[in-house]
């Protein structure tokens, strides 16, 4: 689903990435780790399209994105960190609004929004204004937006920031379960009780990848508390 190839990117002199290679395949849940000014928000913006590197290659769902970045991009949702929805429309407003930039017709959006937004159970908020709803409600409505275009590819920039628990659980189970539907999915947090001990890690320190592992595999145990406790030298 996707392919890094030799990836770097700097700041005029300052390098933020260096030499990046890894792959995700389909139905992956990937999580990304480092600390603050790792690179984990320019590898985001490069894979997003957002920036673009001279140095290196990124290809998604067998297309370039330096090449083709338009075909790529129909694979992909994405969600950053920072919220996004305008919180002085509705969800539907916020939805139709996404469905225009894609180029969808309006009964094609109507039908994706409903059946995204239902599957958040936010079906009965659909008429209400963004800023009524809770942070869990409106950051599940920023994953519904993402899913618009039926994606085989998403990738979640701390999506749980600032969430209760509740809301974390909830939205980190969702995407999981869409995982084993088969959407890959790369995901950032710097909270490890959302790492399973199965699941594959992607730990950068100073724009370096310096791991490519299996989390019990890295931590040397499956037992949770220990695993964590492993794992937080990386963070």
């Amino acid at each position: 689903m996707l392919a890094v190839e030799s990836l770097s990117y700097s700041y005029g002199k300052k390098p933020a990435l260096r030499d990046l290679s890894f792959t995700i395949h389909p139905g992956e849940f990937v999580v990304l780790l480092g600390h603050n000014g790792a690179g984990k928000t320019t590898l985001f913006s490069l894979l997003s399209g957002l920036y673009h590197s001279p140095q290196g290659r990124i290809t998604l769902a067998g297309y370039d994105i330096k090449t083709h970045l338009s075909q790529a991009l129909r694979h992909l949702g994405v969600v950053f960190q920072q919220r996004s929805l305008d919180t002085d429309l509705s969800v539907w407003q916020n939805l139709k609004y996404s469905g225009s930039l894609y180029g969808f017709s309006p009964a094609k959006t109507k039908r994706l929004a409903e059946r995204e937004i239902e599957h958040f159970g936010l079906s009965d908020r659909m008429d209400d204004k963004v800023r009524a709803l809770s942070g869990g409600q409106s950051r599940r409505v920023e994953i519904a937006r993402s899913l618009m275009n039926e994606p085989d590819f998403l990738i979640l920039d701390e999506p749980t920031f600032g969430l209760d628990i509740h809301s974390r659980d909830t939205l980190l189970a969702h995407v999981r379960g869409l995982c084993g539907g088969g959407l890959a999915a790369l995901w950032t947090t710097h909270l490890l009780e959302e790492i399973q001990p199965g699941d594959r890690l992607l730990i950068l320190k100073e724009g370096v990848l310096v791991q490519n592992a299996i989390a019990e595999q890295l931590a040397g145990t499956s037992e949770p508390v220990a695993m964590r406790k492993q794992l937080a030298d990386y963070l």
